[in-house]
């Protein structure tokens, strides 16, 4: 897995740049797309963001594409991180990776 990780200032920011490079889908609707199916996407992107003054501002922005080739982000917030979740599966999809 070939995950790229970029920082942007703010999560808008990363989300123009990813629309910018053909990310367009709103996985956040789908979620449940995510849920059902995780061996179908891939994760191309990852920014995290912390909440300088909050903890609760915590940010994940994915770039995902489907295995046909839908593109588009995810956005986890802290309190996103439930049982069943999607940014639990996509959590679980970016660390799979690295434990080869």
């Amino acid at each position: 897995m070939d995950n790229k990780m970029y920082h942007y200032a703010t999560v808008s920011k990363a989300l123009e740049e990813l629309n910018n490079k053909g990310y367009t889908v709103d996985f956040n609707v789908q979620e449940s797309k995510i849920i059902n199916n995780p061996n179908d996407f891939e994760i191309q992107h990852i920014y995290r963001y912390e909440g300088e003054s909050d903890p609760g501002d915590e940010a994940t922005v994915f770039g995902i594409e489907s295995k046909t080739g839908e593109k588009g982000v995810f956005v986890a917030g802290l309190n996103a991180y439930t049982e069943n979740s999607a940014a639990m599966v996509l959590h679980d999809l970016s660390t799979k990776g690295k434990d080869d």
